[in-house]
């Protein structure tokens, strides 16, 4: 199910759909807990039959035969206790796993500026902890409602069946509690909901800090980290304790309506086998239909606090399914074929929000093969620029074409197919340098990997490993230097082979000889093809075939290197204060 069928139903029918897929083990289950219920029904009616009439009369075999029955239901009442407890929480593992695959699908859908506005631990949290409790109410809701609703019935017509004058009493004191449980319901929804936030607050804090320890211990932020995570530990232990306030009320509240019953059926049964309308056989039957009567009134106590917990969960998740992703296919998008990389841009501007422009009015024409370089101050929409070319952000003016075809017209992923970008900041995944390399494209044979990594120069030091291509890389690569971070990264577009290539300060972040290393991987890999170079080392783009100066107020400047040089202005300005006057 996706976002827009999720937009125009409501939150029931939305549960209720996940249920259709599996609707053979949901009536499975769901007939095994009616054949409880009427068993259950079934042994009072014949506890009376045979206190009434055959001990009295001392039917020994009749008896037996009862008494035998009774044992083979119960043991059948255990078979089917074990179909809905093992096949009925497999109903709920597999409509866990259908949600989570349509939240997660969702989530690779949403635009970079979801992902600017959301932390991930919220995010973590939706997707694991919530989903635990939603599957639980999926699996135990209904068929805890279906076996509350047949034995409530089926006991009190049993009861009325015995003597109605007492099964009136008890029907009178439903109203109260139902009308009780209402009330309550709503106050134990909201406190389940800040519970959730707080859950997510928390699982958001401890992302945070665990992925920047080194930074918390670089600074010696320890204390620090610990104060923050404790308060929202401590709004985390209110939020609970208020929830379990209004749950002691509901649970206490419940338990008292509940066992007053008994005293009921005691008292007023007591008085009619005093005046000799009833007899004790039926009394002891009575009492055992109430004890029938309360197990589903204490099931549904259950039931609404699984369901508010539940459905505060499952209001996360239509909330996160509701949102819309902010760049999608047009309808009439088409695939990319063969790409020969002239791209214009046109009238370009763009924000992140309404309040700051980051492009205005940008025309900028690069040619199949060429490499422009961007450069000038931080700030100045170099690497927002490179962003809108395979639209991680969505233009606010202007167009951007791709050999004269506007990128909006061409399907999402065909048109970053075509694109490959190496960054500053290089992720890789917890996982084997074999699969970080074949991530670029994931078809990849072994020996198409090894020939990407020897044409990025990596090649060499993989071997020297013990494990070789499949050393793993550890978080986010944290077993490796910098240098062969990048390196692999740059394999990782070898292996991707596209004919349009961005690199946004790739080399920045390393020294001077492992830049200059670098670079001759990176030269290799822009040749021939469509290269936008952001970089504020100047040293690394004197080449280029064009070099753009860009800061807050659009292009400045324009020319090769020994063209800006010669003007005297701004990009002249930036290479002096690197290299000075020389």
């Amino acid at each position: 199910m996706d976002s827009r069928q999720i937009a125009s139903k409501s939150k029931l029918s939305i549960f209720a759909s996940y249920y259709r897929p599996h609707r053979k083990l949901f009536l499975l289950d769901l007939s095994c807990a009616l054949g409880i219920a009427l068993i259950d029904l079934s042994f009072p009616l014949l506890s009376r039959y045979s206190l009434q009439r055959l001990i009295p009369d001392k039917a020994w075999t009749i008896f037996a035969l009862v008494i035998g029955a009774s044992a083979l239901a119960f043991a059948v009442r255990a078979a089917l206790q074990y179909v809905v407890t093992s096949w009925g929480h497999l109903l709920g593992v597999r409509m866990e796993t259908d949600i989570r695959r349509d939240l997660f699908v969702h989530l690779q859908k949403l635009s970079f500026s979801f992902y600017d506005k959301t932390r991930t631990g919220h995010l973590m949290s939706r997707v694991v902890s919530d989903l635990f409790e939603i599957v639980e109410l999926a699996h135990h809701g209904p068929e805890d409602l279906f076996i509350s609703f047949v034995t409530l019935v089926g006991s009190f017509i049993a009861m009325a069946f015995i003597w109605w004058p007492l099964a009136l009493v008890l029907i009178v004191f439903v109203p109260i509690i139902i009308v009780f449980t209402v009330k309550l319901r709503k106050t134990l929804s909201r406190a389940s909901l800040e519970v959730k936030k707080r859950t997510a607050g928390i699982n958001a804090d401890l992302e945070s800090s665990i992925s920047g320890v080194r930074i918390t211990k670089a600074f010696a932020n320890e204390d620090y980290e610990v104060e923050k995570f404790l308060e929202g530990n401590d709004h985390y232990r209110e939020a609970k304790g208020s929830y379990y306030r209004t749950l002691g009320i509901f649970q206490g509240g419940m338990e008292f309506a509940t066992t007053i019953l008994n005293v009921l059926v005691i008292g007023f049964g007591g008085w009619f086998v005093m005046r000799g309308s009833m007899d004790y056989a039926d009394l002891i039957a009575f009492t055992l239909y109430v004890n029938t009567f309360l197990a589903p009134i204490k099931k549904l106590v259950s039931f609404f606090e699984q369901y508010s917990t539940g459905m505060a969960g499952f209001e996360r998740f239509v909330e996160l399914m509701r949102v819309e992703p902010e760049i999608v296919d047009a309808p009439q998008a088409v695939e990319l074929g063969e790409v020969k990389g002239d791209i214009e841009l046109c009238d370009v501007s763009f924000s992140y929000n309404e309040a700051v422009s980051v492009l205005r009015h940008i025309d900028l024409k690069i040619g199949a093969g060429r490499k422009i370089a961007l450069v000038g101050p931080s700030g100045g929409g170099k690497s927002t620029l490179c962003r809108l070319i395979p639209r991680f952000y969505e233009i606010v003016e202007g167009s951007i074409t791709i050999d004269g075809t506007d990128i909006r017209d061409i399907q999402l992923a065909s048109l970053r197919g075509k694109i490959g970008i190496v960054q500053q900041d290089v992720f890789l995944f917890a996982d084997t340098i074999r699969e970080n390399i074949r991530y670029g494209r994931l078809e990849a044979t072994d020996e198409e990997i090894v020939e990407a990594a020897k044409r990025a120069n990596i090649h060499d030091f993989i071997v020297s490993l013990p494990e070789g291509y499949d050393a793993d890389v550890g978080e986010r690569g944290v077993l490796l230097s910098g240098g062969q971070k990048q390196r692999i990264s740059i394999a990782r577009i070898f292996l991707k082979n596209p004919p349009i290539l961005i690199l946004d300060e790739a080399t920045s972040a390393l020294d001077t000889a492992t830049e200059l290393a670098i670079q001759r991987s990176l030269e290799e890999l822009m040749r021939g093809r469509t290269s936008l170079v952001i970089a504020h080392r100047l040293s690394t783009i004197r080449d280029a075939d064009e070099i753009v100066y860009i800061d807050d107020e659009g292009i400045r400047e324009r020319g090769s290197h020994a063209e800006l040089i010669a003007k005297g202005g701004a990009y002249a300005g930036l290479h002096e204060a690197q290299f000075g006057t020389d």
